[in-house]
C-alpha cells in the first residue's frame, strides 16, 4: 500500500492562490469550504484565458547547483519583471497547500528526511529514494499552482527549478549509489505518465557554479548538514544538467545560461528576456480551449496527486496494511483532521449541523 495514500489533498486549489472566495451560508448537506472556482459552466459563460496573458505571462524556471545563486536571481527577477515568486518546495510544500499552522509530522509527509538524506545518504530504510520521490510530487503540486496563477490572474510565475529537473537529483543519487536501480525505473515510469500532462517552462535560466565552488559554499552554510556534501554528488548534479537536461529541455523551452557573477547582473538579465521572442515549445500552439482544459486539471490537486500512482511494489516506498492503518488513525487522531475543514469540534468548528 502506497504511504502517500494516508493523507488526502484539499480538493480546491491551494489557499495561497485561492482567487475569489464566497462567504458561507446556512444550508444542508454542503461542503464548509466555498469558492468560486473555474469550471465547465465558467467556460460555457464565456470566461477566456488568453485575453488576460501578456508579455510577461510566463513560466520561468531558475536552475543550477546547490548554492548557486538561483534562488537570489529567482526572486530579483521576479521583482523586476512584476511577476510572482515561487520559492523551491521542500518536504512541508503540502502542510502549506493546506494551510496547516504547524507543519505536521513526517509520517504525514513523505515519510522521508532532507537532514537525514546529506548525513546518511545510503540508509537501508530507503530514505533517499523516498526523498526523491516525494520532491517529485511536490515539484509537481507546485508546477501546478504556479500554471493555475498563470492562467487564472495572467500574471508570470518565477519558480526555483521545477519537475522538469528533477531528474538531475535522480540520476546524481543512482551514480552514487544512492538508490538502486529499481528507484530509477520505478521513477522514470511515474514520472513518462505524469509530466505529460504539463507544459514545459516558457524559460530556463541556468546558473552555472562549478561543483567545487558548491562545495566551498555549502562548508560556509548555517545548516550543518549541508557542510559535508560530497563533492562527487555535487559533481553529478552538475553533469546532469549539462548533459541530460539541458540539451533536452532546450528543445521546447528558451533557454539562457550565466555563470554565478553573470547572474547577479538582474538587468542584463531582465534584457535578455526582453529580445527572446518565445516562438519555440508547445505554448505557442495553445488557444482556449486547451487553456480551458488545462486550468481544470491544474485547479483540481488531488487529480494532480494522483498522476503519481501506479499499482509497483517497491520496498522503499511502500508500507505494510498494519502500519497503514496505524498512520491512518494516527492523522485522523490530529485535531481538526478527524472530518472534514469545518465540521471539527475540537478546533471550535460549531454549528456544523448547519453546514
Amino acid at each position: 500500500m502506497a504511504l502517500r495514500t494516508v493523507r488526502l489533498l484539499i480538493p480546491a486549489r491551494a489557499a495561497a492562490f485561492r482567487v475569489v472566495t464566497a462567504a458561507p451560508k446556512a444550508s444542508v448537506h454542503t461542503s464548509s469550504v466555498r469558492s468560486l472556482r473555474y469550471g465547465w459552466w465558467a467556460y460555457a459563460l464565456g470566461e477566456r484565458t488568453t485575453p488576460r496573458l501578456k508579455q510577461y505571462s510566463k513560466v520561468i524556471s531558475v536552475d543550477g547547483n546547490l548554492a548557486s545563486g538561483k534562488g537570489a536571481l529567482a526572486q530579483k527577477l521576479a521583482d523586476k519583471l512584476g511577476m510572482l515568486y515561487m520559492p523551491e518546495p521542500d518536504t512541508f510544500y503540502l502542510d502549506k497547500m493546506t494551510g496547516e499552522k504547524e507543519p505536521l509530522p513526517v509520517d504525514f509527509n513523505g515519510m522521508c528526511s532532507l537532514e537525514k538524506f546529506y548525513t546518511d545518504p545510503k540508509a537501508a530504510d530507503g530514505n533517499s529514494y523516498r526523498l526523491q520521490l516525494w520532491m517529485y510530487n511536490m515539484r509537481l503540486l507546485q508546477y501546478s499552482d504556479a500554471i493555475e496563477h498563470l492562467l487564472t490572474t495572467g500574471q508570470g510565475v518565477v519558480l526555483e527549478r521545477s519537475p522538469f529537473s528533477d531528474v538531475v537529483f535522480l540520476e546524481a543519487m543512482f551514480k552514487q549509489g544512492y538508490i538502486r536501480k529499481e528507484c530509477v525505473q520505478h521513477y522514470n515510469e511515474i514520472k513518462d505518465i505524469s509530466i505529460c500532462e504539463f507544459l514545459p517552462p516558457h524559460l530556463v535560466i541556468y546558473v552555472d557554479l562549478p561543483a567545487e565552488e558548491v562545495q566551498k559554499k555549502l562548508k560556509q552554510s548555517a545548516k550543518s548538514y549541508l557542510q559535508n556534501v560530497p563533492l562527487p554528488y555535487l559533481k553529478s548534479i552538475e553533469e546532469g544538467y549539462k548533459k541530460t537536461f539541458l540539451p533536452k529541455i532546450s528543445e521546447t523551452s528558451e533557454l539562457l545560461a550565466y555563470d554565478a557573477t553573470q547572474a547577479q547582473d538582474v538587468e542584463r538579465v531582465a534584457e535578455d528576456i526582453e529580445y527572446l521572442k518565445f516562438e519555440k515549445g508547445p505554448w505557442v500552439e495553445q488557444d482556449d480551449v486547451s487553456y480551458h482544459h488545462m486550468r481544470m486539471l491544474v485547479e483540481d490537486k488531488q487529480r494532480v496527486a494522483t498522476l503519481t500512482h501506479i499499482p509497483r511494489f517497491l520496498p522503499e516506498i511502500t508500507i505494510g496494511a498494519h502500519d497503514y492503518d496505524q498512520k491512518y488513525y494516527a492523522y485522523k487522531s490530529i485535531p481538526g483532521k478527524k472530518y472534514a475543514r469545518g465540521y471539527n469540534a475540537d478546533v471550535g468548528d460549531k454549528y456544523i449541523w448547519l453546514k
